[in-house]
């Protein structure tokens, strides 16, 4: 075994693990999964059949991760988070068949007892603050705050909010800012942000 796992998590077989990942108390791992090198489950997480995930993920304690939810490389799920894979449920309707499936693009952070309503897509490098609820596409690097949440600007990969505004609509050319911590440029063009090459 190349990663560690502590002795009260469960881990069916055939789940997938890779090397340099953290498995801690009283996890349960379905059999199904499939998870990516140097990931970090805390305590209570559960990890459904029919989940991917990237590396160097990061998941808090008490983190559900249903069917249908691909994680990829360097997403954080804040402290008891979570994921919904049903859009309509009811106790007494068998609905496993209308699994909506829901990605985590690369490095989004989700917050501290987020909700993400499944059959969403979060972009790349979004930030979605504590509690927020997300019931629609989040673009690439987007801040979402708030019930049902709200765009309210653009954080840089370092996680430093960008001096830019939601759009540009109105102004003649391209808007650019700068992360006050790595130094990278990033523009807004067409209501999208992306780093500047």
């Amino acid at each position: 075994m190349n990663y560690f796992s502590h002795p009260s998590a469960i881990i069916d077989d055939g789940a997938q693990i890779g090397k340099e990942s953290r498995i801690w108390h009283w996890v349960h791992v379905s059999a199904g999964a499939k998870i990516g090198q140097a990931c970090s489950l805390g305590q209570n997480v559960f990890i459904g059949n029919q989940v991917k995930i990237g590396n160097n993920v990061k998941i808090q304690n008490n983190v559900s991760v249903y069917d249908n939810v691909t994680l990829e490389d360097d997403v954080f799920c804040g402290p008891s988070m979570v994921f919904t894979n049903v859009y309509n449920p009811r106790s007494a309707i068998e609905r496993k068949s209308e699994y909506r499936d829901t990605l985590v693009k690369k490095g989004a952070t989700l917050g501290a007892n987020c909700t993400i309503i499944c059959g969403v897509t979060i972009g790349e490098y979004a930030f979605i603050g504590a509690g927020a609820v997300i019931n629609k596409e989040v673009p690439d690097y987007a801040l979402m705050v708030g019930v049902p949440a709200k765009q309210i600007g653009w954080m840089s990969e370092f996680g430093e909010q960008l001096d830019l505004p939601l759009s540009v609509a109105g102004l003649s050319e391209n808007v650019t800012a700068l992360c006050q911590h790595t130094g990278i440029k990033y523009q807004l063009i067409n209501g999208e942000v992306s780093k500047c090459m």
